[in-house]
């Protein structure tokens, strides 16, 4: 698929495309782009059950037409009975990646939701709630046909879920993992929206279905209580920026390694990226390389920002990216150790009419978060606290409260030309590299913004799924590039010719000088651009 989809009046991107369309529903009903998303990010947590939920965390990147940028943190802390004596009391050395002791943080993401319709007013948002959960609802209720991604990760992954709390009978219909075209139904969730659309968001923390939650909680034996639900709130935060000579880049801060993703393309942007041939193998090593040192970053300094001890708006200040740049060789690969691991999430985009810009990730970490489903509210839980380490040293440490380390990053770019981009993808190690190739492949280097996203990908270290830290190249790449990057010193590892390892990725755009638009999905997902 190399068509870009184009539009005029508004448009949303997503990785299963009934969440587009619910989405571009909204703009159609004179929505903006913050309620179109919002009814998306509430579609795509009952289509697309493996990769997000409403029992996840969720952060926004928003660009209004000429305003300042803006950003919501929507990740809760860690249980105030999640704590390292807790975890070693029970003869833990390490936090579980599945079960209930894996579910010890809050959902934020319901929260962000609200925070970004109390924006939405001052925008002049002003649909009511009970529409923008209507499709979420009715698709919950009614069912939806089973995605061929759903339906090969619960196999992949059923021999560690299947005797989580709540899994099977909730994911696992007659003891068998779904095949892709069976019809899906979520009941208990269904009711969950129904009681959001009717008491509100905020009663996801606070109220009657709060005190369900919290009961569900402790029925399957989760950390998370009442009192944790009832402290939390979204916030509303400052996005980082990076100058690039392609336009002003922004990303998500901590405890993001939206950071990261800023980094790659400041330091491959100082070792001579627009100089090299696009789509060479000498294309692939600087960003490969360039990945590495902000790397280096990410785990010396991405963590709640409490913690983490630095201003991360000054790792991206020119100085400190061109020393960074320095160190790379251009025929030769650095050491690499390891990456951070897999991450399942979903991002996607809307722009309207009036060029108010979103971009939104929402994620529960690994296949099905903790795996552990809420008895009575249907609410499958995250496990993102599993990024939480049990040495009171390290930078990682779990203390009650505290902020988990997020790979999630949504992007945007105001370029010098007048468009504006938003775009990202889900995957773990691999999304602050999908960015930079979907960025410079469209930005630097003039490529269709739907060839971007198709065009083969790569990916250092892990993602969703995998557990090698190789060099891994879709099959696409002519042989002659993978030599040549083997002849450097990569260890080179080969997917599919269109692998879900890389991730989902997509991306909308605003000509600001005419107000069309265009989008672009990836094919390695079930995703679509809705626009019209």
């Amino acid at each position: 698929m190399l068509q870009t989809t184009w539009g005029t009046r508004g448009m949303v991107t997503a990785p299963h495309a009934l969440a587009a369309q619910a989405g571009t529903d909204i703009l159609r009903q004179g929505g903006n782009a913050l309620e179109a998303m919002v009814a998306a990010a509430a579609t795509i947590a009952v289509v697309y059950p493996h990769m997000n939920s409403i029992g996840g965390d969720g952060f926004w990147v928003i660009l209004p037409p000429g305003g300042a940028p803006r950003a919501i943190r929507a990740c809760g802390g860690a249980a105030a009975a999640a704590s390292i004596a807790t975890y070693h009391a029970r003869g833990m050395t390490t936090i579980p990646h599945r079960g209930p002791w894996a579910a010890n943080t809050v959902a934020g993401t319901v929260g962000g939701w609200q925070a970004a319709l109390d924006l939405s007013e001052t925008l002049g948002g002003r649909l009511p709630l009970a529409t923008l959960l209507s499709e979420a609802i009715r698709y919950a209720e009614d069912g939806i046909p089973v995605t061929a991604s759903q339906a090969r990760t619960t196999l992949a992954k059923m021999a560690e879920l299947r005797d989580q709390p709540g899994f099977a009978e909730t994911f696992l219909p007659g003891g068998r993992a779904p095949v892709a075209g069976q019809r899906f139904v979520q009941p208990r969730l269904a009711h969950t929206l129904k009681r959001l659309a009717r008491d509100g968001l905020d009663s996801f923390y606070r109220g009657s279905l709060a005190a369900d939650i919290a009961a569900d909680l402790r029925a399957v034996g989760a950390p998370v209580g009442a009192a944790d639900l009832a402290q939390y709130r979204a916030q509303c935060v400052t996005p980082l920026h990076y100058s690039h000579g392609c336009g002003e880049l922004f990303n998500m801060t901590l405890p993001t390694q939206g950071v990261v993703s800023l980094a790659i393309l400041g330091i491959a942007e100082h070792a001579g990226l627009a100089r090299v041939a696009p789509e060479s193998a000498d294309y692939v090593h600087v960003l490969v390389e360039a990945t590495k040192q902000a790397f280096s970053l990410r785990d010396r300094h991405v963590a709640d920002p409490a913690v983490a001890g630095v201003d991360p708006q000054s790792l991206l200040e020119s100085r400190h990216l061109g020393e960074l740049a320095e160190a790379i060789a251009l025929t030769r690969a650095a050491p690499w150790g390891a990456g951070r691991g897999p991450g399942d999430t979903v991002w996607m985009g809307a722009i309207d009419g009036q060029g108010l810009a979103v971009s939104f990730i929402q994620s529960i970490y690994h296949e099905y978060g903790s795996g552990c489903v809420l008895p009575q509210t249907g609410i499958h839980w995250q496990n993102r606290g599993a990024s939480f380490r049990l040495d009171p040293s390290a930078l990682l440490a779990l203390q009650p409260g505290r902020l988990p380390f997020h790979t999630l990053n949504p992007a945007a770019a105001r370029l010098h030309d007048g468009r504006v981009m938003v775009y990202g993808t889900m995957g773990g190690d691999g999304q602050p590299q999908t960015q930079a190739a979907l960025f410079t492949r469209y930005a630097l280097f003039g490529q269709s913004l739907q060839q971007s996203v198709t065009a083969p990908r790569w990916l250092l270290g892990r993602t969703w799924g995998q557990s090698s830290d190789s060099l891994k190249l879709e099959s696409r790449f002519p042989q002659a590039l993978v030599e040549d990057l083997r002849s450097r010193g990569h260890v080179v590892e080969m997917l599919m010719d269109f692998d879900e390892t890389v991730g989902h990725a997509g991306a909308v755009v605003w000509h600001g000088e005419n107000g069309f638009l265009e989008g672009a999905s990836d094919p390695r997902s079930d995703g679509g651009v809705a626009a019209y």
